[in-house]
């Protein structure tokens, strides 16, 4: 069988594990390179496998000529047009138990909702987004002190042995599909929700902190806005009003919370993909 995949580095897993499963790659589509999401390794991987690699959209006159029987798509950019008429299957990988939590981007809700658990589910692709007939899912815990970074690597890891039991036993997932129910459809997060507001406890804080690691958090430090990338909390009693710095050494703040201190240790004043402020060590 062969099979055309759209995907990035950090989706790798699922490439090989349709290699190993004895399919054939024709195709690799990426998307743009950002700070995020890279695409040297797999395009690397598909040159060594004699595929073709494309870097612009995937239209319809692409799916006329692939000449595969599947077109899997696992962390892309751009929405995949009508493929019935093209190729025989077309499946997602979502990072999210479906049919809930459909949407861009849910591991900084997961966090911020302080899930104890979260799942990857593979989808028959449909017109509107994330709404296929499910093939599979695989879920795994969330831990009380989750972060960002580490969620989303337990999610590449849960798409992996996804993927491998997907492409391993295609044909019946494919067959017994079933329809989504109603669900939930969660919204990207927007400016407004990476602020930091001192006034809350520091539990709450430090949870918004882990919930968007690397993307950032944004705080108001003595009138300034920067941009947090570590910070470290604790519950002490204190007469400071929140948002206070108490306590500066080099670069590093401590800024009072309602029942505590937030330690920012590293911190930029340009959000992230942005220039790097000296500031930060």
């Amino acid at each position: 069988m062969k099979f055309a995949i759209a995907t990035s580095d950090s989706y790798q897993c699922v490439l090989e594990a349709f290699l190993r499963a004895g399919w054939q790659l024709g195709k690799l589509f990426v998307s743009p390179d950002n700070w995020m999401y890279s695409n040297q390794q797999v395009i690397a991987r598909a040159l060594e496998l004699g595929a073709s690699v494309q870097h612009s959209p995937v239209t319809e006159s692409d799916l006329a000529g692939l000449e595969c029987d599947l077109l899997v798509v696992s962390c892309y950019q751009w929405k995949i047009p009508t493929w019935e008429k093209h190729i025989h299957h077309a499946i997602n990988f979502h990072p999210s138990p479906l049919p809930e939590a459909r949407g861009p981007y849910p591991f900084v809700r997961a966090i911020l909702e302080n899930r104890t658990s979260w799942a990857v589910t593979c989808h028959r692709i449909s017109e509107e987004y994330d709404r296929g007939d499910l093939l599979a899912s695989e879920c795994f815990p969330m831990d009380g002190d989750e972060n960002h970074e580490s969620l989303r690597l337990k999610t590449q890891m849960a798409t992996g042995r996804l993927a491998s039991r997907v492409a391993e036993n295609f044909k019946p997932l494919w067959d017994g599909a079933s329809q989504q129910g109603e669900g939930s459809y969660w919204q990207r997060w927007s400016e407004d929700d990476r602020i930091i507001d001192f006034s809350l406890p520091v539990e709450s804080i430090m949870r918004k902190v882990r919930a968007f690691g690397d993307i950032e958090c944004a705080a108001k430090v003595n009138g300034i806005t920067v941009f947090v990338h570590r910070a470290k909390g604790w519950v002490e009693q204190h007469q400071a009003p929140p948002g206070a710095v108490v306590h500066a050494n080099n670069f590093v703040m401590v800024v009072a919370a309602k029942d505590g201190y937030i330690a920012i240790t590293e911190w930029g004043l340009n959000a992230p993909g942005a220039v790097i402020n000296s500031s930060r060590r």
